[in-house]
């Protein structure tokens, strides 16, 4: 499924360490969904870190952000303890919601090719509708891009 600004977001209901976080419970908040592949990966650490780092910048704007993989939730919970992470991470591993996204993909490494999650990232606003997105992300300064929109958002 490809998904594009102006689309209405699939809702999900995904399980958390903390509980469950679903889109349909946030209605009226803008939110950031970004997709990850795995939990305590280096890349994926450093997302995380930066998102939890501006998370008092979002909740000053107004905007929910949550860190989705196919890892248990038992694991995003050691994850978010081991890094002190101030960000809901949620779990897709019973839950067809990266697929609904579009964020799982082919990937080739060392030339041989199996299906993973892509790094993306939706900015969902309040009426459940995607203003913004981003493919293949590369982490360095992607926080604070997204950052900008969601404020931008949160403005409009």
């Amino acid at each position: 499924m490809t998904l594009a600004a102006g689309d209405k977001a699939p809702d999900f209901d995904l399980p958390t360490d903390e509980g469950h976080v679903s889109l349909s419970a946030l209605k009226g908040k803008p939110v950031v969904l970004y997709f990850y592949p795995k939990d305590d990966t280096s890349g994926c650490t450093a997302e995380a870190q930066g998102f939890s780092a501006a998370a008092p910048d979002f909740a000053k704007a107004g905007v929910t952000v949550i860190g989705v993989s196919k890892d248990s939730a038992a694991s995003h919970g050691k994850f978010r303890a081991k890094y002190d992470l101030k960000i809901a991470l949620a779990s897709a591993k019973e839950d067809d919601v990266v697929e609904r996204y579009g964020a799982w993909v082919e990937k080739s490494m060392y030339g041989r090719k199996y299906m993973g999650v892509d790094r993306s990232t939706f900015l969902i606003d309040g009426h459940g509708v995607i203003r913004r997105l981003w493919r293949k992300v590369k982490v360095p300064g992607h926080v604070s891009e997204v950052l900008q929109a969601a404020q931008s958002l949160a403005k409009s």
